[in-house]
């Protein structure tokens, strides 16, 4: 039988990095799988479908949640953004680690769920530079980075229900901050009971 594999949940503002940081962590490691979220809001710039998230139309996605197939669910900046149940706990029972960039709402949802999963909160480094960071992506008008800006406080009032903070000044020093919570997770014991018994079983270390 497989172990359970790890779900890693990366919370934070807009602005925070945690879409470059969870690409890093990819690039990394061949045994973490990215999670896609499916949203009811229109692509940005070079966004892909199915590979960025499923981007799917309002009606499509009640009716995903009214047949309970979403892990979670939130409604942010007007849109709906929620992770899909099946391959996510497909993916876990198989042994395979998984990571959700996800919202607060929604990382508050999985944790009464599941509350095994690792949860990191990303900081940014100064409300200055989380405001730089947003308008300098482009990606949004004034109005939209005016109400994300607005949000920030709210959000980072959930951090303290997170295991760990991280500091995203510099994305390879986050990066690398993470990857290292994640094998220090993987190396808990109550991760790894089945291993203590089965040597305890054969008295020695092969």
């Amino acid at each position: 039988m497989a172990r359970q594999g790890i779900l890693i949940v990366l919370s934070g503002p807009s602005g925070t990095g945690k879409g470059t940081i969870c690409k890093a962590l990819l690039a990394q490691s061949t045994s973490l799988h990215y999670s896609i979220s499916a949203t009811t809001r229109q692509p940005r710039p070079g966004e892909v479908n199915g590979v960025n998230y499923w981007f799917i139309a309002p009606d499509e996605f009640r009716t995903m949640v009214e047949q309970n197939e979403l892990l979670e669910w939130a409604e942010v900046y007007g849109n709906y953004y929620g992770t899909p149940r099946r391959w996510v706990a497909d993916m876990l029972h198989s042994g395979q680690d998984v990571v959700l960039e996800i919202d607060t709402q929604g990382a508050m949802q999985i944790k009464k769920q599941f509350p095994q999963g690792v949860f990191v909160f990303i900081i940014p480094p100064s409300l200055r530079e989380l405001e730089d960071r947003i308008v300098k992506r482009g990606a949004d008008s004034p109005a939209v980075i005016a109400k994300r800006l607005g949000c920030v406080q709210e959000e980072i009032g959930f951090a303290p229900q997170y295991d760990y903070a991280v500091v995203n000044d510099e994305v390879a020093a986050a990066t690398a901050k993470i990857a290292a919570i994640i094998l220090a997770e993987k190396c808990r014991m109550d991760r790894n009971t089945d291993l203590i018994e089965a040597i305890g079983k054969r008295g020695s270390i092969e």
